[in-house]
């Protein structure tokens, strides 16, 4: 089955919120080598002007996550996860991701372009915190192979 086209401008409901936690964000800082204090250090990013430690950039990626899990589980997505590779990444942000952050992602599909027996899939995740404020905007290519190809 081959992606289905209509997925295209579909908009998945809002994921639960998500806590960011302190531990967290030293977790991933460790395991993508940021290793600025800030990251780590809850005095050091209140020197910076932060409540708390400041995630990294690509940070975003462990919420977006949760919208992506909505779409690659979705049976009519015609999606097969085993010919599924990330192809891109872009973020823009309105402000980082700091601890105690309460995030809220919805995921827009915004398009699918054939390409021989695959599918690029570009989507856009809208991270908001608890107040509704915008934090950051993902947006991934999923490359999809069709399945049998």
């Amino acid at each position: 089955m081959p992606v289905n086209p209509e997925l295209v401008g579909r908009v998945f409901p809002p994921t639960a919120p998500y806590l960011v936690g302190r531990e967290k964000v030293r977790e991933f800082a460790r395991a993508v080598f940021a290793d600025a204090p800030q990251h780590s250090d809850p005095e050091a990013a209140r020197a910076l002007g932060y409540d708390d430690v400041v995630a990294p950039p690509t940070f975003a990626m462990v919420v977006q996550d949760l919208t992506l899990q909505q779409l690659l589980g979705d049976p009519e997505s015609g999606i097969e996860l085993s010919r599924l590779v990330h192809a891109e990444q872009r973020f823009r942000y309105t402000r980082p991701i700091v601890a105690g952050d309460e995030l809220v992602a919805t995921l827009s599909v915004t398009g699918i372009r054939s390409m021989g027996g695959n599918a690029m899939i570009t989507s856009e995740a809208e991270i908001v915190d608890a107040t509704g404020a915008h934090v950051v905007t993902t947006a991934s290519v999923l490359l999809a192979g069709e399945a049998g190809a």
